[in-house]
């Protein structure tokens, strides 16, 4: 496992400084490493998804829990390290893990196939929340997420109704996953050290019973959302929508559970949709 020192002396022999641009904070306390390994509960032979390897101190980790991973770097310096480091052992991916519309791009879903996969990685920042989504709402082959992300990304993610961060990832979270904060993450964790605290999140997979487009349920909760402090009986009168009887009109979406949504969804979903 790699110490601080010799990531630095990695770096410093390429010529090479951390970029913030792309929020390249380098994990190197052992501990928190092992942690998210373990929180993965992986088994021999399990294919891995692993965003933004960096010099690799996680993606060794995995390899040596004897999974396969498929590693995506967008940095051309750090995917130059990570082959450099682990030749064959892994199959890289090099460019961004998503596309214009915040999807899997098609290169990388390829080179995933139509295999059970998981999703272990210290993320970036600004691609944690749409990767995250797409995960839930599009790929059902991914049976679970372990994922370093920041502190406030957690928040929403675990947000129980009424709550100041809860909103539509809360939500989306909460009916097609199973979310467990791990722990927090502190700054003198990484090199360089963010501004921020981290957080370790395992989201398990969910099977609901559910019918329908999902993404067209997270774009329902987004909608309601978009005016949270408005009434939700004049949301949907704008949306066009018959507010069922028994919901109180003057409720705000934000004090609506997940299971609420979701019911509300199965009554309006379709004209909804035909609405769009």
């Amino acid at each position: 496992m790699q110490t601080l020192t010799q990531i630095r002396n990695m770096l410093e022999a390429r010529g090479i400084r951390p970029k913030h641009r792309l929020g390249q904070n380098f994990l190197h306390d052992h501990n928190q490493l092992r942690r998210i390994v373990e929180s993965a509960e992986l088994q021999p032979g399990d294919l891995v998804l692993e965003v933004g390897p960096g010099t690799g101190v996680l993606t060794g980790e995995l390899l040596d829990a004897s999974v396969e991973v498929v590693a995506c770097e967008l940095d051309r310096d750090m995917a130059a390290i990570v082959v450099d480091r682990f030749g064959d052992r892994l199959r890289l991916h090099r460019g961004d893990c998503l596309d214009r519309h915040r999807h899997l791009t098609p290169e990388l879903l390829e080179i995933l196939g139509d295999r059970e996969f998981h999703l272990v990685a210290n993320l970036p920042y600004q691609s944690a929340t749409p990767l995250i989504m797409d995960l839930l709402l599009r790929r059902p082959r991914c049976r679970g997420q372990v994922v370093l992300i920041q502190k406030e990304v957690a928040d929403r993610l675990a947000s129980p109704p009424g709550d100041r961060a809860y909103g539509v990832i809360s939500v989306v979270a909460s009916v097609f996953g199973r979310v467990r904060r791990i722990g927090d993450v502190p700054p003198g964790c990484f090199w360089p050290q963010p501004k921020v605290t981290s957080s370790i999140v395992r989201i398990g997979t969910r099977d609901p019973d559910f019918e329908g487009d999902r993404e067209t349920f997270a774009d329902f909760v987004a909608e309601l959302f978009r005016t949270r402090r408005k009434q939700i009986g004049a949301i949907l009168g704008r949306m066009d929508l018959q507010i069922p009887d028994e919901i109180d009109p003057t409720r705000r979406p934000e004090s609506f559970s997940p299971e609420e949504f979701l019911d509300l969804f199965r009554r309006l979903g379709a004209r909804f949709s035909a609405g769009r």
